[in-house]
């Protein structure tokens, strides 16, 4: 029969092992507590369209190395889940992409743009496109924005800028919106974090990348145009 001491000291020793176990065990590769989601095997209804954007052999069958690319194009533009899956959120980007760059340098080709009034500030919604012009020159752009998703519709018609706030902070959503210019009630130009891509849209402000958000903080001013036309693919 062991004595208390004796009994302490084998408890003690015991605490110790589990102690070093443990560490152990988490470097020899034990799985995380929240593994990622698996890369999908399966083929998606996009999948040749998918393939042919990325640069990838275009044969309509998904295979690991597809699955790692398109998982990656996911994971930069905030599409959700991101597990390599050639379907029609992930498309309707790449899609997006095609018509922006297609757009070139007369993204107001089409003249729905009233470009009559001096400086103007020009959103095409149904191209998710944004450019700034002078009569008929293009001062900046075509860049691409992030509108109103359902439900929360950026609105159309002719704007002007009537507020500026370079580091404004939303108290409604919590966040920050740098390089703010309002043209429409709650609604304004601002730069975001994330992706201008990512599904499904923003709460009614044209959402810009950091350096387009500031180029037009330096270009526009109180009083400036604004007009937005089109719709959003989705709303």
């Amino acid at each position: 029969m062991r004595t208390p001491a004796a009994q302490g000291r084998r408890l003690g020793a015991l605490l110790a092992a589990a102690a070093v176990a443990a560490p152990l065990a988490v470097a020899a590769g034990a799985a995380p507590a929240h593994a990622a989601p698996a890369c999908t095997t399966s083929t998606g209804p996009h999948q040749k369209q998918v393939e042919g954007f990325l640069g990838l052999k275009v044969d309509g069958r998904q295979s690991p190395s597809d699955c790692k690319a398109i998982r990656s194009f996911q994971t930069k533009h905030g599409i959700s889940p991101n597990i390599g899956y050639a379907g029609p959120v992930t498309w309707g980007v790449m899609n997006l992409m095609n018509k922006q760059k297609a757009a070139g340098k007369n993204p107001n080709k089409a003249g729905k743009c009233p470009t009559n009034k001096g400086r103007i500030a020009c959103v095409d919604l149904t191209r998710q496109l944004s450019w700034i012009q002078d009569g008929k020159k293009l001062v900046k752009g075509p860049v691409p924005v992030r509108t109103g998703r359902d439900g929360y519709e950026t609105r159309t018609g002719a704007k002007k800028i009537y507020w500026r706030n370079k580091n404004h902070w939303s108290t409604i959503y919590d966040v920050a919106m740098p390089y703010s210019q309002f043209f429409d009630g709650g609604q304004a130009f601002h730069s975001i974090k994330g992706s201008v891509w990512s599904p499904p849209g923003s709460h009614g402000c044209v959402n810009m990348r950091p350096d387009d958000a500031a180029a037009y903080w330096s270009l526009l001013k109180n009083g400036d145009d604004v007009y937005v036309y089109g719709r959003k693919p989705g709303t």
